[in-house]
């Protein structure tokens, strides 16, 4: 039995491990294919390259593309300079710039073309290129250039500020901040106080109000290492003229009861008081952010609430009696669905042979196909969960065999595998889209194993996929180095509320938010150690309601149908198809989103 470590997005993906050297994946691969069709990956590489640069003149005279995951129309799409943070000769130079990757993600929802730019580099007058300039103040008290600064104080563009060094601007009398804006910069807040062992939750502005929900922010402080994992500082800011400034969204601190502005606006100007992009989760103040981003770049996407769901890692050694419940169900509501299928099984090591590697192919994965084939009468449509969602005879992390490992990243030293490469991931998609092919199936879009990928992989994935569905990781660069003493690299995962026309790697993104049903069943096994609820991902759906076109997208394991393990799997399943039905959303098929 296949009882998996199931990868749930970490809130902030930003950690780096060390561990033993990779051992090379052994899958044989048709070479006079793969070099073909790295041709057409290298072909399909420029001309999305070419695309991105075109895309103005591409636009021009062409009518705007309708809304992205919800109804009505999208206005014209935006052009936007991204600015970050990038000091020099700290850790952490690279910080500013994953989160402006995540910002130049979320834009991606509306197809707007994105410039990002490290803000030294700012030359007088670039905001009038643009619709709308984002800054991200990640870094304390990094010098701005005047020229940015001057602009930033006169543009009529829109000009949207994240929290660090708005005191450049407002403390500085020639740029008369405060009378032109009718915005207070009043100083930095942080935690109350020290967190201590006898006192680990002192408090900070943690509570971000929202359309009568409290988003928190996370917040955890380990004591033996005396570590916060948070990010509790906000820039405090008050209204100074109500003629001219408004408080769009504030924020609380539970301990204290005061509450300070967490968007304020002013005109075609707006202070975030943090960086909503840190610490994330699916109750979070970056839901916030991705509702409001609508009106800071002026686009007005209609009220829409659609949901999906998955059946997740179904491979050939997969429950037909379990598949064939989940499909009954939903088929008989009416409710469409994918199934993550997984088109090579293999056993690496023989951990659960014997000791003998055992590989099954699709064309004799009998259970496989007849759970397929069942679930496709029934309103089921299929994503490619990787080729064989393990990698070699290594136990990446847990046991090399499919289903519980990762494919495209070896997790165990956290870095690219060796061999990484256009052509290497072309050939495992290509390998694993020949299999579905020769037996009959089409995949509507592809899902990486464990959502984890190398850079060159989510590159990779567009030339041969349309569609990616699934929460994604980025990099600072393909080859990440996470332990320099200097300007290190980051990845920072991210889950997304609506469709993503085109992210950072060139996807398009179908969006799943509200994470799985899991169950503690460690006295079986050890790696499945914690539990998640139908009502955490009932509660989770609440809050997506939040952004005018969230979505409730969720996923299940069929394996938790099976007797021996003693849980309520079934029930809770209907209790979250139900639920999410019950608030309003309407379910839809994958392949109804492009």
């Amino acid at each position: 039995m296949n009882l998996l470590h199931r990868f749930l997005l970490p809130l902030a993906a930003c950690v780096a491990f060390a561990g033993a050297p990779a051992v090379h994946a052994d899958t044989k691969i048709d070479k006079e294919k793969i070099a073909n069709l790295l041709d057409q990956v290298r072909d399909k590489l420029q001309e999305l390259k070419g695309k991105e640069k075109d895309k103005d003149k591409d636009k021009e005279g062409k009518p705007p593309a309708p809304a992205p995951g919800g109804g009505g129309t999208a206005a014209a799409a935006p052009k936007v300079l991204a600015l970050y943070d990038a000091p020099v000769g700290t850790p952490f130079d690279k910080l500013g710039f994953a989160y402006t990757i995540m910002l130049r993600n979320l834009l991606g929802h509306f197809d707007a073309t994105v410039d990002l730019m490290p803000v030294q580099q700012y030359t007088a007058g670039k905001v009038n290129s643009y619709d709308a300039t984002f800054y991200m103040g990640s870094s304390y008290d990094f010098q701005l250039p005047a020229a940015f600064l001057s602009d930033a104080s006169t543009t009529t563009r829109t000009m949207v500020w994240f929290k660090y060094n708005l005191w450049q601007l407002a403390g500085n009398p020639a740029y008369n901040f405060t009378a032109t804006r009718g915005i207070q910069f009043v100083g930095l807040r942080g935690m109350n106080a020290l967190p201590t062992a006898a006192a680990p939750s002192p408090g900070f502005f943690d509570t971000v109000k929202y359309k009568n929900l409290d988003f928190v922010k996370y917040y955890n402080f380990d004591s033996g290492r005396n570590i916060i994992n948070a990010d509790p500082d906000i820039g405090v800011t008050a209204v100074a003229d109500a003629t001219k400034a408004s408080v769009v969204v504030s924020v609380a601190n539970a301990k204290t009861a005061e509450t300070a502005p967490y968007i304020t606006r002013s005109g075609n100007f707006w202070y975030v008081a943090d960086l909503p992009f840190s610490f994330i989760g699916p109750r979070d103040r970056y839901l916030v952010f991705t509702d409001v981003l609508h009106d800071m770049l002026g686009i007005q996407h209609a009220e829409s609430h659609k949901a999906l769901v998955r059946l997740e890692d179904v491979g050939a050694m997969v429950s037909v009696q379990a598949m064939k419940t989940l499909s009954d169900y939903l088929g008989a509501r009416k409710v469409p669905f994918s199934i993550a299928a997984i088109p090579r099984y293999v056993d690496g090591l023989g951990v659960y042979n014997g000791g003998v590697r055992q590989e099954v192919n699709l064309s004799q994965a009998t259970n496989l196909k007849k759970s397929l084939d069942y679930a496709r009468q029934r309103g089921g449509e299929i994503v490619m969960h990787g080729f064989t969602h393990q990698y070699g005879t290594m136990r990446n992390p847990h046991t090399g065999v499919s289903g519980d490992d990762y494919e495209f990243w070896n997790i165990v030293d956290n870095a690219p595998f060796p061999e990484d490469s256009a052509s290497w991931a072309a050939g495992r998609l290509y390998n694993g889209l020949q299999d579905l092919r020769a037996n009959g199936y089409t995949p509507i879009a592809w899902e990486a194993p464990h959502y984890h990928t190398s850079a060159i992989t989510a590159r990779t994935a567009p030339t041969l996929f349309t569609t990616t569905y699934q929460r994604v990781v980025y990099f600072t660069a393909d080859k990440p180095n996470f332990f320099a003493p200097v300007a290190k690299d980051f990845g920072v995962g991210q889950f997304y509320p609506y469709v993503i026309r085109q992210d950072y790697y060139g996807q398009y993104v179908l969006p799943e938010n509200l994470g799985n049903i899991e169950y503690d069943i460690s006295t079986i096994d050890s790696t499945s150690n914690y539990n998640y609820t139908a009502d955490d991902i009932l509660a989770n759906a609440r809050f997506a309601l939040a952004v005018r076109d969230g979505f409730a997208s969720y996923f299940f394991h069929p394996f938790w149908l099976e007797p021996s393990l003693g849980v309520p799997g079934f029930e809770d399943f209907k209790k979250t198809v139900d639920g999410i039905t019950q608030l309003g959303f309407t379910w839809v098929a994958p392949s109804t989103l492009r």
